[in-house]
């Protein structure tokens, strides 16, 4: 039977993944599905950028994780204090753990527990070796054996299905930068005019999310060697934004910065969305800086008609016809 159902289950995330539907939507439509054999009284989905598994964008159940939990839980997830984050998952060899009451770290301690829940099961969507998004289920009661074997049956379908919608919307030119100051208790101190209407546009996604994302990139800024953290997340729209986080040094403030990406700061993501081989996003990048075939195959010490090739095959999975048109999709 739960083979039946995983098959089942496989079938309509594949559907899904044809139909042109951005992560939110995919994810949102994906929940459902997954609902009807693993059912749970809270379920929020992430997309995970595939270069740094730093959430991306993240997609609630029909019951959504009450909003004053959030910036605490985003805090666990890069502080470096808890165990079996999405990073940490996604960059190991297993795709999902749980956890239980007798858990004693702070997710459960001061979340889930609170809430009157007792288990969590977390899942990374992984393919080709590449993560492209997480889920997090809790409930009241344990998950069972089956449940589990079944969102590791459907986990790699998932992940295809996130990196086909990763290549939906696009780069939609530049915004004005935009700066937050935040200070040690991890609230803003002060904020531009820009800031404050990025405030207002991701906030049209869930309210409080501007918050969570800014408490993101600032706890891994303060817990990385080098105090720098970025993080490339969705708008309300299906656009790309662009965190940065920045400790000050000789102070206990933490700037961030938002703003449009270009298209160099997405090269690496939508490479991978659309399947490129190390050698094909080499000759992207030859390309993408105006060189001609001959000049491509002198540096890489290939021959014309292999760049030719790799050409082929880039404008196959990319589902263009000339270099203009890739240049276009790309940038």
């Amino acid at each position: 039977m739960w083979e039946g159902l995983a098959r089942g289950a496989r079938r309509e995330i594949a559907a899904l993944a044809t139909s042109g539907l951005g992560v939110a939507e995919l994810h949102a439509a994906a929940i459902e599905v997954v609902a009807r054999v693993v059912p749970a009284e809270l379920t929020c989905w992430a997309s995970l950028d595939p270069d740094t598994a730093v959430i991306s964008s993240m997609t609630s159940g029909a019951a959504r994780i009450p909003q004053r939990y959030e910036p605490l839980l985003a805090t666990f997830e890069y502080d470096g204090s808890e165990r079996h984050t999405f990073a940490e998952l996604a960059r190991g060899p297993r795709p999902l753990t749980t956890l239980s009451a007798r858990d004693r770290g702070g997710r459960m301690n001061e979340v889930w527990r609170p809430l009157g829940l007792t288990s969590e099961l977390r899942v990374v969507f992984r393919a080709g070796g590449t993560c492209w998004g997480a889920a997090g289920l809790v409930r009241r009661g344990e998950f069972g054996d089956r449940e589990r074997e079944f969102l590791v049956s459907v986990a790699p379908a998932l992940a295809t299905a996130t990196r086909v919608a990763a290549r939906v919307g696009g780069i939609r030119g530049d915004g004005a930068a935009a700066i937050v100051v935040v200070g040690p208790d991890g609230e803003p101190r002060a904020e531009t005019a820009p800031a404050h209407a990025w405030r207002a546009e991701l906030d049209e996604i869930a309210p409080g999310r501007f918050a969570v994302m800014l408490r993101v990139v600032v706890t891994g800024a303060r817990s990385a060697p080098g105090g720098s953290f970025r993080a490339r997340i969705r708008d309300a729209d299906g656009g790309w934004v662009l965190l940065q986080a920045d400790r000050l040094i000789g102070g206990d403030e933490t700037v961030v910065t938002i703003e449009r990406p270009t298209g160099a700061d997405l090269h690496d993501l939508l490479f991978a969305a659309y399947g490129l081989t190390a050698r094909e996003r080499e000759i992207c990048h030859e390309v993408l800086a105006g060189r001609p075939s001959a000049a491509i195959a002198a540096r890489l010490a290939i021959t014309p008609n292999t760049v030719q090739d790799h050409l082929k095959s880039v404008f196959g999975k990319v589902g263009v016809r000339s270099r203009g048109e890739l240049v276009a999709r790309l940038t």
